[in-house]
């Protein structure tokens, strides 16, 4: 008997399979080469049908293989995509990245006036942000009915349904979502005007949805949540830390501290299952920003007129020498802003003459990142009823460089763990479904 648990990520899909003692038999890796080219410089936007068919397709070459009787989804969170009453997609998937929620509804961007009318911090790429755009600029397809994340819609087709069901990790990313009542606020959404039948049903525990052959279809569940799932085994003295495209760093907490938490800024509270929580701080550039400078040094080479390569092996290289450094430069990673302000931007400081180098800009650039990360525990901490002993970390970015570990373990002042499963997310989506 096997559990199943598929990850549909930003520019991947991933699937495990899982034996009843957790050890991964199998993992599927694919890219999923679902973006969409837009003449809307602001525009994040991938084709649902070849993100659907190509999960469908891992998933029953699995089914072949082994007795599944679980099957566990999770994604990429906040983007949404419309169905329509049979359950078909109807839109492309706005993903999370989009930024529609930032361009100008008179003096101030949709994401500030939806969050005015609503009482809810709301940003953009969030799903009732992008909807909210899509409302007011008719955008929104004549025979759409429901909107609902990427992975919902997988695990909704995955079970046959043709309407869904949405755990309340995914709703609370979307956005106007009561975390106290585990329930969307209908009278907030009605404020600004967006009509309540667009909203799926939300469940507060991971739940059955259907059947694929023998095995049973269970809700989907945020990629964040899956993650903390299967990296973290001891929850209340933990902390996880996630570098992927974008980073973050999550703790549980009880419900009590998740209430008191909602008002702290750049915090997010996030349901986990039942009645625990996680509280999140999200940057938009983890890997990113390191990605970015790459980019920067090639437009060096090309303007040299040498050839275009990938430059992420000679950065490696570059960053073991952090520890032997003097005049560190001071990097602020916030390309992308915040989502709380996105119109902040990356500083550096504390150039000089002899530290204007490579070198220095690939260290100064992790090590913004961590520090990024860790400013946002600094914020957590007074909330917590005792200070975690464990760093655990998740994600390609970081399990892939030493360097980023060692800066993370030092500036926590923790021993730095990773989880034994590479894929955190399809390997957390596989354990929470029940036994």
């Amino acid at each position: 008997m096997y559990k199943l648990g598929i990850d549909i990520g930003t520019t991947t899909i991933c699937a495990v399979v899982v034996d009843n003692k957790n050890c991964v038999m199998e993992t599927v890796n694919t890219e999923s080469n679902a973006f969409i080219e837009s003449s809307d410089s602001f525009e994040r936007i991938q084709d649902v049908t070849v993100i659907e068919n190509k999960a469908i397709a891992i998933v029953n070459d699995l089914l072949a293989k082994y007795d599944v009787t679980h099957i566990g989804v999770t994604g990429q969170m906040h983007g949404i995509l419309y169905t329509d009453i049979n359950g078909k997609a109807v839109s492309p998937l706005y993903t999370w990245q989009d930024g529609r929620g930032d361009e100008l509804c008179g003096d101030m961007s949709y994401a500030q006036k939806l969050a005015c009318i609503s009482g809810y911090r709301l940003a953009t790429g969030y799903g009732t942000v992008t909807h909210f755009y899509n409302m007011e600029n008719g955008l929104v397809p004549n025979d759409a009915v429901f909107f609902l994340t990427i992975h919902d819609y997988i695990a909704m087709k995955l079970a046959g349904n043709n309407f869904p069901v949405m755990h309340a990790s995914d709703a609370a990313s979307l956005g106007i979502f009561d975390i106290e009542k585990c329930e969307f606020d209908l009278a907030a959404a009605k404020r600004a005007g967006i009509s309540p039948s667009f909203f799926p049903k939300v469940v507060r525990n991971i739940s059955p949805l259907g059947k694929l052959k023998n095995a049973t279809v269970f809700t989907a569940i945020g990629d964040n949540q899956a993650s903390f799932l299967g990296s973290v085994s001891d929850s209340e003295n933990s902390i996880l830390i996630n570098v992927g495209t974008g980073s973050q760093i999550s703790v549980a907490v009880n419900g009590e501290t998740a209430l008191s938490a909602q008002s702290v800024s750049g915090i997010d509270v996030r349901p986990l299952n039942g009645d625990k929580f996680i509280l999140v701080g999200a940057s938009l550039c983890g890997g990113r920003a390191y990605q970015i400078l790459e980019g920067f040094f090639r437009d060096v080479l090309k303007m040299a007129g040498c050839d275009d390569k990938r430059l992420y092996d000679a950065m490696d290289k570059l960053s073991e020498q952090y520890d032997t450094l003097t005049e560190k430069l001071d990097f602020s990673t916030l390309f992308a802003g915040t989502r709380e302000n996105p119109a902040l931007r990356g500083t550096v400081s504390g150039i000089s003459t002899s530290n204007f180098t490579a070198t220095h800009f690939v260290v100064g650039v992790l090590e913004g990142t961590v520090n990024e990360l860790y400013d946002t525990y600094e914020k957590i901490l007074p909330l917590l009823e005792s200070v975690p002993t464990k760093l655990i970390a998740s994600g390609n970015g970081i399990r892939k460089s030493h360097v980023t570990r060692e800066m993370f373990a030092s500036r926590f002042h923790m021993t730095l763990e990773m989880p034994l499963n590479k894929e955190e997310a399809a390997f957390g989506a596989a354990i929470s479904t029940k036994n």
